[in-house]
């Protein structure tokens, strides 16, 4: 399932190429799109779906061959958000959690850019890109540990930084500038 980033419009024949190739997306949909519903389903009680619709997008001049789900959803911010997926095997909850799942999945790697020193990956297979990423949070978490032991007020990024630069000289001068009293 492609769970995509940023709103499509132009996206008419993506969506088209997408389903017919047996690939199924969740896409926000910009709010200029036309969208002419073909059918409407009944959504449960107690439900933070707004609606949930069977729908072709597109004009009668350019539009998409499929049939399409449209889901409104609420943000946390009471937006309104028109959510589009071919998948009309899961339920409207379903599809805004997964919608949301997204959310958290982007936050983690912005979280990843700031936090963890991965500049570019090294490899481009799973295995590589998976070694790469848990190597980078080991490091992190042993950047952390360090800090809470010494029980220094530096920051990560300072302790990083003496640790790299002091990595091959005695233990206890970098143990000394990480806690704050300097090395003699």
């Amino acid at each position: 399932m492609h769970v995509c980033v940023r709103p499509w419009l132009p996206g008419l024949q993506r969506f088209d190429r997408m389903t017919d190739d047996g690939y199924f997306f969740l896409s926000r949909l910009r709010k200029n799109a036309f969208i002419q519903v073909v059918d409407e389903f009944k959504l449960p009680e107690n439900t933070t779906v707004l609606s949930d619709q069977m729908v072709v997008i597109g004009t009668t001049q350019n539009r998409a061959e499929n049939y399409f789900r449209l889901v409104k959803v609420e943000d946390t911010k009471g937006n309104e958000l028109q959510l589009i997926t071919n998948r009309f095997d899961l339920s409207a909850e379903e599809i805004s959690e997964m919608y949301k799942s997204r959310w958290a999945i982007e936050l983690f790697f912005k979280w990843m850019k700031q936090h963890v020193n991965i500049k570019k990956f090294y490899g481009q297979s799973e295995s590589a890109v998976y070694n790469q990423v848990f190597i980078a949070l080991i490091v992190f978490c042993l950047n952390v540990l360090v800090q809470i032991k010494a029980n220094s007020k530096r920051t990560l990024l300072q302790i990083s930084r003496y640790l790299r630069a002091a990595l091959w000289k005695p233990g206890y001068i970098w143990l000394r500038k990480i806690e704050g009293k300097g090395a003699s």
